[in-house]
């Protein structure tokens, strides 16, 4: 199948590798043209605008970072929506608020475009595998329509209900793992004087009844980041958990509830970030905040 994705950052590069490893023609475009390089030293074909790579493809996918992103990519002059949409498949991954994803499905949709919302859970090393976990809301034949891609990128998928639920979903996903970090940092801080090795240390906390599933394969990097060594690339970056965070309690707003341990985490998430750790692994906040959360 000729499949596009528009926006390869670090998720976006990782599904369009898998894309390609799964046998489809794969055409990608990014506001970076330098992060379209190693996709296309790999074989694959490059667009010079979001356009371009929807009349050259027959899906087009989409993750981008913000409602703003998905404005200028897919209504922009020169964008995804600007040829001929009709009957083209658009699956977007982004994590945006529920209204901002049904207002993007009513923009494809008079187009005459197909549309279903599947933001993931998971990171670079499951989107590269194909083991992300999707929530997805469409119309159930559109979902079928978008399934076999989605099987290829996702160990599970599932339709949650009509655009805009997956939104919803993907928010409940992240917000558990985002505030455990913090939760982490914590704990950490209780036993961190006994001098115990913080690789054991996670080992062991990914056995207990509050240790996530996130531990048993993290463990290692963030005992890494414990110990002043390098724990490898980030994944998922402390200013997109912030993004994230603020996401939530935007939504809890509109529905007249609020998130005190979200408010929480997200205080500490941006003094992070405006003491240089925006870039940093938001799974490596347990090493930032028991030398910066001192009374």
């Amino acid at each position: 199948m000729r499949v596009g994705v528009a926006g390869v950052g670090r998720m976006g590069a990782a599904i369009a590798a898998r894309l390609m490893e799964a046998g489809h023609e794969v055409t990608v475009w990014n506001r970076s043209a330098d992060k379209v390089k190693p996709l296309a030293d790999a074989g694959g074909r490059v667009a010079a605008t979001p356009a371009g790579l929807a009349g050259a493809v027959e899906a087009v996918v989409t993750i981008l970072t913000n409602r703003a992103a998905q404005t200028d990519v897919y209504a922009g002059a020169s964008g995804l929506l600007a040829g001929d949409a009709r009957g083209k498949l658009f699956i977007d991954m982004s994590t945006v608020q529920p209204h901002e994803a049904t207002a993007l499905a009513e923009t494809v949709q008079a187009k005459g475009g197909v549309f279903v919302e599947c933001p993931v859970g998971g990171t670079v090393g499951p989107a590269r595998q194909g083991k992300l976990l999707g929530v997805a809301g469409a119309a159930k034949e559109d979902f079928e329509r978008a399934r076999p891609l989605l099987d290829q990128m996702c160990r599970r998928v599932e339709l949650v209900g009509p655009v805009g639920a997956g939104a919803s979903m993907k928010l409940a996903l992240n917000l558990p793992l985002l505030v455990y970090y913090q939760a982490l940092a914590e704990a950490y801080v209780l036993c961190r004087h006994l001098g115990l090795d913080n690789t054991w240390l996670m080992e062991f906390l990914s056995e207990t009844s509050g240790g996530p599933n996130m531990l048993k394969n993290r463990g290692p990097a963030i005992a890494a980041a414990l110990d002043g060594r390098d724990p490898g690339a980030a994944n998922f970056d402390v200013d997109l958990i912030c993004k994230d965070l603020s996401t939530m309690l935007a939504e809890a707003k509109a529905r007249g509830a609020s998130l005190p341990l979200v408010e929480a985490a997200l205080a500490v998430y941006d003094a992070a970030s405006n003491e240089g750790w925006g870039k940093r692994d938001g799974a490596w906040l347990p090493a930032y905040w028991p030398n910066h959360g001192k009374r």
